[in-house]
């Protein structure tokens, strides 16, 4: 495991080097991208009757395993990383959009992915029960605006649509998983629940995850401002930060709560308090210690993302199917997007450009890929994960690098038009 963990790490330094000095994409574009020709690269080989090097390198990505790399592994420090960057502050004055966003958006987009994709196989000749459909609906509609936060910080972005796209994406990427287990439940998939369940089971356990998680969260935000606030030591803080991170991922797994959003209350909490808790000495050490974490992990994570090509299956329908997904996909953000933005768009005073933005830069990234993965061997699992990865890596390299028109006319927009924030 360490040696296979070590040949990631020093590929992902290869690969990151290579972008910074030769082609200088966002980083997490390219190193995703360049993970991604590699992996075609060691399957052409292979075609052409090169075998051995193809079978070596994806039996070390399988050692790995991804889900559990991202799920039980880094997830819990990017979620924790990411609220805690942000503008609490700000987050709360535009608590309404992100909230609404979060919650609303998702179930909007995972019931119209979820239909959609159960015809789409149906279409290509792929016999894809609904819920596998469903499921497939759940995992794809969180977004992940890592590899695009950078591009909006280029582009001098204001904090307002910059906190808006954070602050539902943190929130999405909880309610997304929790969704995605309620449904996994319901369906009795082994080793996501405890066999079929009734509906009232499923809100129930959609109730259990979700409220359970935030309060578990407001907890751990709570004892870690008790814990910092009376010490003056950054590498005390740092240590009591992540083991608040750690430990308490690994608690909220054993309670049966939403770990994901337990780590953005309790990063929120800790930015609020952020400049009584820290120090003017400490301040920059710890802040600068999670903002190192974050950006290294999410550079690690996306070349995994790109290598991981070696493992999916490819053919003509499962093909045909990826590419009607990708539109339906998008199709489905902005529909799932632009009706719950209604509620609130007027009142907050958004800009007419924001809908589009949030859609063109709704990414989809590692958690859609790793819960793909943990789905259970089954005839219906290679379209399954065949279809996100084809979902991510058209929004990682697609969106990712045409978002830049879209951003520029959302902040004209927005700056054109009076907030209220």
């Amino acid at each position: 495991m360490l040696s296979a963990f070590a040949v990631l790490l020093c590929v992902t330094a290869l690969l990151a080097y290579l972008n910074e000095r030769f082609v200088r994409l966002p980083t997490t574009v390219g190193v995703t991208l360049a993970g991604a020709l590699a992996s075609i690269v060691l399957i052409a080989l292979d075609s052409l009757g090169l075998p051995g090097l193809r079978g070596w390198a994806a039996n070390l990505l399988e050692t790995l395993d991804f889900t559990t790399f991202v799920l039980n592994g880094i997830l819990s420090v990017l979620l924790f990383a990411g609220a805690l960057s942000l503008d609490t502050r700000q987050m709360l004055r535009q608590r309404g959009s992100i909230l609404t966003l979060a919650f609303l958006s998702t179930l909007i987009s995972t019931a119209l992915i979820g239909f959609g994709a159960y015809g789409v196989f149906q279409l290509v000749g792929l016999e894809v029960p609904l819920m596998w459909a469903l499921l497939f609906g759940a995992l794809i509609s969180p977004t992940d605006p890592v590899a695009v936060l950078d591009l909006l910080k280029r582009a001098k972005v204001p904090a307002k649509i910059e906190t808006l796209i954070a602050g539902e994406s943190l929130f999405n990427d909880g309610v997304g998983v929790v969704v995605f287990l309620a449904l996994a439940s319901a369906a009795g998939l082994g080793g996501h629940g405890h066999g079929e369940a009734s509906a009232a089971g499923v809100l129930g356990l959609f109730a259990q995850e979700a409220l359970g998680g935030l309060l578990f969260g407001a907890l751990l935000g709570g004892l870690g401002y008790l814990l910092v606030r009376s010490i003056e030591q950054h590498a005390v803080e740092v240590l009591i930060t992540l083991a608040l991170v750690v430990g308490g991922y690994v608690a909220a797994s054993a309670l049966g709560v939403s770990g994901p959003l337990a780590m953005v209350v309790a990063g929120l909490m800790l930015s609020l308090w952020r400049d009584q808790i820290f120090g003017e000495h400490t301040r920059e050490h710890v802040l600068g210690f999670w903002e190192t974490m974050d950006q290294v992990l999410n550079i690690l994570l996306f070349a995994f993302i790109g290598l991981d090509v070696l493992l999916t299956d490819v053919s003509g329908p499962l093909l045909l199917a990826s590419a009607l997904l990708i539109a339906l996909s998008l199709g489905a953000r902005w529909i799932s997007v632009a009706l719950p933005f209604a509620l609130v768009r007027a009142r907050e005073g958004y800009g007419a450009y924001t809908v589009r933005l949030l859609t063109w830069g709704g990414l989809r990234g590692g958690i859609a890929i790793s819960l793909a993965l943990s789905l259970p061997e089954s005839p219906y699992r290679a379209p399954v994960v065949t279809a996100t990865y084809a979902v991510v890596l058209f929004s990682i390299a697609v969106q990712g690098l045409t978002v830049m028109p879209v951003v520029k006319k959302a902040t004209a927009a927005l700056e054109e038009k009076p907030t209220q924030s």
